[in-house]
């Protein structure tokens, strides 16, 4: 193939003042009116139409002192001229309702005990707002969050780690709160009426463990190192632990944000002075590249809102 037809294959650049003048001029046929209604001179109007006829490479009117008509290759352009039109027009007003917020999409990926406790009233003043935006909640442990927002599948998570901001070095972490740690155990068990709460008071009572994944267990271990905890249960889920400690088979030790599990007459929490057994809480994003609109928008009223929490109240 010849530089000279590759070239002529190309598919020209055109914008959208082009466009319109021509459909003005294919409607109105007249070169005086239709720069009129195009708001331009007509020496600007009839350059406008000839370098639309270049770029195309064929003549689109035929033209002479008294009238202006589409030759036949303009009647095949003008219903693709109204199309990318109609596609520009329809491409911009999506752009301008996510821009505005009244469409979008946000997926958030979260530790459960923030995504059932904490987060719920966030993501109903968020909806309240703005109803046209759809919220996707993942709820799962730390690592899981990660790699959701690694692979892109997430806009951005809460999650926690006791390896702190180290943790996310290919990340962006922004700390939101440390989140303070409170024993759980039955009203008639005797740790609810003791004193002052050590570690080494805790040790002895049959415990309920979550499991090694988790961001409290995390926590737990590094904290309490190298205190052995008298393990009777590992299990995966708060409500989980909760029951089992209602049923006076064990104690255990949970974050400040969890404490909505755990309010019920039969049982007691305590907050352990233990300066060392804290669960950050981060809200991480991709390093690279920004947030949408909508999550920016989440985003910014999450941190907000954490950022106002008083953990001391809990």
């Amino acid at each position: 193939m010849s530089t000279s037809s590759a070239a002529a294959r190309k598919t020209p650049d055109l914008s959208t003042r082009q466009l319109r003048a021509f459909l003005a001029l294919a409607e109105l046929r007249s070169f005086t009116r239709a720069a009129q209604a195009s708001h331009l001179s007509q020496p600007a109007f009839s350059a406008l139409i000839r370098t639309l006829e270049d770029a195309v490479g064929t003549r689109l009117f035929d033209r002479d002192t008294r009238s202006v008509q589409l030759t036949p290759e303009g009647r095949l352009f003008e219903g693709s001229a109204r199309r990318l039109l109609d596609d520009m027009g329809g491409a911009m007003a999506d752009l301008a309702d996510h821009v505005e917020r009244r469409k979008g999409r946000v997926r958030v990926a979260a530790l459960p005990s923030l995504a059932a406790g904490w987060l719920p009233s966030v993501f109903a003043e968020f909806m309240q707002a703005w109803p046209g935006i759809r919220v996707d909640l993942d709820d799962a442990l730390s690592d899981a969050c990660i790699a959701l927002v690694r692979s892109g599948q997430a806009d951005f998570a809460l999650a926690a780690s006791g390896a702190g901001e180290a943790a996310y070095s290919d990340l962006r972490g922004q700390r939101l709160c440390a989140d303070r740690f409170h024993l759980v155990c039955r009203t008639d068990h005797p740790l609810a009426r003791e004193t002052r709460l050590t570690a080494k008071k805790l040790a002895p009572w049959p415990f309920i463990q979550m499991a090694r994944n988790s961001s409290v267990r995390q926590a737990l271990d590094v904290a309490l190192h190298p205190l052995r905890l008298n393990a009777v249960f590992e299990v995966e889920h708060l409500a989980t632990v909760m029951g089992l400690v209602e049923a006076g088979l064990g104690i255990s030790v949970v974050p400040a944000l969890t404490l909505f599990h755990f309010r019920r007459d039969t049982l007691v929490t305590r907050p352990l002075p233990l300066p060392a057994l804290t669960r950050t809480v981060y809200l991480v994003q991709r390093s690279e590249g920004s947030l949408s609109v909508a999550a920016q928008t989440l985003h910014d009223l999450i941190v907000a809102r954490l950022g106002k929490l008083k953990l001391d109240d809990f």
